[in-house]
């Protein structure tokens, strides 16, 4: 009798393990895919918040020394040691009313093929320049 052999049963087996794999592969590619597109999206939020927050910061800074040289004139930033690689930040600051002025800050970040731009729009109040120090201030009154 001739013995019958197997070895085609386990290329069949084979062939079926590569397809499931493949569609394995196929599914988990598209969840990278999402990964990825939502991590690129987190790292622009957080480069749109450094850039917004140094925008305010510079903004704050300067009202007080530069009173009214800055005032009306959209300002762009050097943000190039941010190392944040394609980014834009522009800085207006108006006078909204005598002890308050109005900030405008424009962030533009990207990172691939996605852009993240966003305008932020915030109130200063202005305050004397009275240095303060523990218990040096004297009120208004004079006390």
């Amino acid at each position: 009798m001739k013995k019958i052999r197997q070895n085609g049963f386990v290329l069949v087996i084979v062939i079926m393990a590569i397809a499931i794999m493949s569609v394995e592969m196929y599914a988990l590619s598209d969840i990278v895919k999402t990964m990825h597109f939502q991590s690129q999206t987190a790292y622009l939020r957080a480069c749109r918040r450094n850039l917004q927050a140094s925008g305010l910061v510079w903004a704050k800074k300067n009202i007080r020394n530069k009173s009214g040289e800055i005032l009306d004139k959209t300002i762009q930033l050097d943000v190039s040691k941010m190392n944040i690689r394609v980014s834009e930040l522009d800085v207006t600051i108006r006078r909204a009313s005598d002890n308050r002025a109005e900030v405008q800050v424009d962030t533009s970040c990207s990172r691939g093929r996605q852009t993240l731009k966003d305008t932020g729009r915030y109130r200063i109040e202005f305050y004397d320049q009275q240095k303060t120090t523990l218990r040096t201030r004297k009120s208004p009154a004079g006390d």
